[in-house]
């Protein structure tokens, strides 16, 4: 895996954040307790003198590990977080999992409206997943949060789209160039909290986090952020393997982030 020098990804990352804060309305910022949205989060502490001028949505299906709600609650309170919590109903889905699919997406779709955000800051990466790698800076969805991934404006010397169709929004990923490595050296450097799952037990740790129905543990001794950084280096595991999602056909997941899924 290749690492990437964290300097030049922060400074790209704060100013993908500033330009959001300052082209769109209405701003808020998905969160999941996982690495790269606490991550996200961190990034935007650092470019806003130490706060969070907007809401932070959390999408909750009621079945995320306690360690996570007990992660949430920590930090939205040491953080001074605007937390926004939206329960997602769990319910039959003829797309994807059913505690994922397209319930979550409906479950944000109605956050959005009832709110007003025209902006979205979404904490994806392109090395996640083949579809993902499609994606721009700033994403645009039409009302109905439809991503038309063949017919995206260009992003040339840091010029980024605002244009918004009627009622629709832009997606944000200011961690698009950043790997999962990259992550978890900056997470050392900056000592941005962590979710206690990701770290082993009796010989298991979760390296991408979802909810209980849809992640699964995989062998791992790393205790701590030096062990799973050395072990990024040598494994040739696909970092979401324990993700159910990731294990459907690929055209599956184009077909669920065609439609919103983050």
């Amino acid at each position: 895996m290749i690492k990437q020098d964290l300097k030049t990804l922060e400074e790209k990352s704060i100013f993908v954040i500033r330009e959001a804060k300052l082209k769109f309305n209405n701003v808020a910022a998905l969160w999941s307790m996982g690495k790269d949205s606490t991550t996200m989060l961190a990034l935007t502490r650092k470019a806003f003198l130490g706060k969070i001028p907007f809401p932070v949505i959390h999408i909750d299906n009621s079945i995320d590990f306690p360690e996570t709600y007990k992660f949430r609650q920590d930090l939205a309170k040491k953080w001074k977080l605007d937390l926004i919590v939206a329960d997602s109903e769990i319910r039959p889905d003829l797309i994807g999992s059913a505690c994922c699919g397209k319930n979550k997406p409906d479950t944000l779709k109605k956050v959005m409206d009832q709110y007003g955000f025209d902006a979205l800051i979404v904490s994806i990466r392109r090395d996640e997943h083949g579809i993902r790698s499609k994606e721009r800076y700033m994403s645009p969805r039409d009302k109905n949060f439809k991503w038309d991934y063949k017919n995206q404006p260009a992003e040339l010397w840091d010029d980024y789209s605002s244009k918004l169709d009627a009622k629709g929004h832009v997606r944000v990923h200011p961690l698009l160039d950043w790997n999962e490595i990259d992550i978890w050296r900056y997470v050392k450097q900056e000592k941005v909290p962590t979710n206690p799952l990701y770290f082993s037990r009796n010989g298991y740790r979760y390296r991408s986090l979802g909810c209980t129905h849809c992640t699964v543990p995989l062998k791992s001794n790393a205790k701590n952020v030096d062990q799973i950084i050395n072990e990024l280096a040598v494994t040739k595991d696909e970092e979401r393997s324990g993700r159910s999602m990731d294990k459907e056909r690929e055209y599956v997941m184009q077909k669920l982030r065609s439609l919103g899924y983050m």
